[in-house]
């Protein structure tokens, strides 16, 4: 076997004529094929590694610009529908105050047909001065007068009439005075026109026209004849209207007839009449209440004024 400084290169060595065994020959060459096989692959590798390495990279740029593209997009439709919910709600609003104005007017319109419906049955007459401003004709009359109970007659063989709305109001008044230690008797109630007028006449030929004038209506001016008016008394007066107001009873209406909705028509110093503590008019609660509270007088109020309160009138 020659000596390895000797062996100019492997190839000589191999295909030396002094060393032609085969088999060294194959495996050697084999080595190389291997060699070379692994080469190859390293660069065949290393090919697609790039390959792919590109290939990932340009994914990565088409990710990011998917990504920035999706996410420019996503705002600019988050902004779109921002901008649309807030023209809905712009838009919902003002529907929402047409609808309420819509409401107010409907009920509005609802309002004023209910009111005029109240009205239409009410008497117009009822809350109308009359002590020597407004006349009232032979021919009128309430349109309906029930009878006052008996038991709350001062004379229980008189039969007295009131307008039928003010008798509810006339009986709890009398019932809750009675709770209260306070006895009250109707004296007088509704008198028709011609009732009034044989009342004047009396009280003219008794007292004379000048002092019949001063405390008696002249027949189409009482308010009685309105069928909203009493005159109250108590016992311990023999019968007589004079002096009602030095009476507990007296005293418990001008706290508390007001309730009722019933007034002190003729005050002391009022314009018309002397002094009548026994003379009540029904005007309704609520009219009767701020007449309290403002501590004024019936006919002190502007006739337009009082005609507001006639809606409410049996309220």
């Amino acid at each position: 076997m020659p000596k390895i400084h000797e062996i100019k290169s492997v190839k000589d060595y191999i295909f030396s004529s002094k060393n032609n065994n085969k088999y060294f020959r194959i495996i050697t060459i084999s080595i190389f094929v291997i060699i070379f096989a692994i080469i190859y692959g390293f660069y065949y590798l290393g090919s697609k590694v790039s390959i792919l390495s590109n290939n990932l990279e340009a994914l990565k740029n088409d990710y990011a610009s998917t990504t920035n593209t999706l996410k420019n997009s996503i705002e600019k439709n988050r902004v779109d529908l921002s901008n649309a919910l807030s023209q809905e709600k712009q838009n919902v609003g003002e529907i929402a105050n047409k609808l309420g104005t819509y409401q107010n007017q409907v009920s509005s319109i609802t309002g004023t047909v209910t009111t005029l419906q109240k009205l239409s049955k009410i008497d117009t007459e009822l809350l109308q001065k009359y002590s020597k401003i407004f006349f009232l004709n032979e021919h009128y009359a309430p349109a309906q007068l029930s009878e006052v109970a008996s038991s709350f007659v001062y004379n229980e063989s008189k039969h007295l009439k009131l307008e039928s709305h003010v008798i509810p109001y006339l009986n709890r008044m009398i019932e809750d005075a009675l709770k209260d230690n306070v006895t009250l008797y109707v004296f007088s109630a509704y008198r028709s026109f011609n009732e009034q007028n044989a009342l004047k006449n009396q009280y003219t030929i008794t007292y004379g026209a000048g002092t019949a004038n001063s405390f008696s209506a002249d027949q189409g001016y009482s308010e009685h004849q309105l069928g909203t008016t009493v005159d109250l008394i108590t016992p311990g007066l023999g019968g007589n209207l004079e002096g009602f107001d030095r009476t507990k009873a007296f005293e418990w209406m001008k706290t508390n007839a007001h309730r009722y909705g019933f007034i002190l028509s003729y005050p002391q110093n009022n314009g018309f009449y002397v002094y009548e503590p026994w003379h009540w008019r029904f005007v309704g609660v609520i009219l009767a209440n701020d007449l309290h509270i403002m501590n004024k007088n019936f006919y002190d109020l502007d006739q337009r004024k009082i005609d507001e309160y006639l809606v409410n009138l049996f309220d």
